[in-house]
């Protein structure tokens, strides 16, 4: 009897030591995902103990360099890979996988005082190219027009500049700024100013306009009409990782794509995949 429990005892011991360990992934980029990216790794570790997963932002391009250079396991972008990016990791022969996560409405903001309200894409292209510099010019008062984007590093940076400006530099006087937190709390403060953030970030310190892509129809960003696609500035939100990590990032990505942590994107202020 003693040697049978003694064996068992042996047994336990080499299972305690065989059971892998808990998931250990790092994940860094997107500003604009990384309220999302925090709220699925807290609730992920909490149902996983043992887990640890570290998110970090910086800008989509950050992150997608961590990815080729190896010191991120996945990458979050607001943006698409650009070709440069995918020719550094082709010649280093790490093949990868976009996953999209989820979509996001780009809301356009003012001031509360402001009395502007509605813009069209080419009253936005021409207030972020520097055409128009002050309000007056928009429907507004006489009032100087300060305007804020996220970095160059930024993918919502490079989406406003593609869908919204159509390709267009942005004005030499637009202030670049770091961190779409940043945007908020400085268009929260300066009254004639105007800046983009993720719909995610809107807060009642500033006010989101509605936007118009044939000066008939405004649209303002919500859920709804995010979902269904009538208001215009959307833009899937995605995940990259190296093909040679699959194994390692997967139960943390099936989970994000579960009906669980879709039902986080919402809670959090995004739009999920489904409805």
């Amino acid at each position: 009897m003693k040697k049978k429990i003694f064996i068992g005892i042996l047994v336990l011991a080499g299972m305690a030591f065989t059971t892998p360990s808990g998931l250990l992934v790092k994940i860094k980029g997107s500003d604009t995902l990384l309220p999302l990216a925090q709220k699925w790794a807290e609730v992920y570790m909490k149902k996983n103990t043992g887990s640890q997963i570290t998110v970090t932002g910086g800008g989509s391009g950050v992150g997608i360099a961590s990815l080729i250079d190896g010191t991120t396991d996945i990458a979050t972008a607001s943006r698409g890979m650009k070709m440069d990016e995918k020719l550094k990791l082709q010649d280093a022969g790490r093949g990868y996988k976009e996953i999209t996560v989820a979509w996001d409405a780009l809301a356009v903001i003012i001031n509360p005082e402001n009395h502007v309200k509605k813009l069209t894409r080419e009253q936005l292209e021409g207030i972020f190219t520097g055409k128009f510099t002050n309000w007056n010019q928009v429907g507004g008062e006489n009032m100087k027009i300060i305007v804020y984007s996220r970095e160059s590093s930024s993918g919502t940076y490079e989406f406003f500049k593609e869908h919204i400006l159509k390709g267009k530099n942005y004005a030499s006087s637009c202030l670049l700024m770091p961190a779409t937190g940043a945007i908020v709390q400085s268009v929260s403060q300066t009254k004639g100013a105007i800046g983009y953030i993720g719909m995610a970030y809107l807060n009642n310190t500033v006010q989101a306009v509605a936007v118009s892509l044939d000066g008939k129809t405004y649209v303002e960003p919500s859920l709804a009409t995010a979902q269904n696609k009538t208001y215009p500035v959307i833009r899937p939100l995605h995940f990259y990782y190296l093909l040679k990590s699959e194994k390692t990032v997967k139960p943390f990505v099936d989970f994000v794509l579960s009906a669980e942590g879709q039902k986080i994107v919402q809670e959090v202020g995004y739009v999920p995949l489904t409805k």
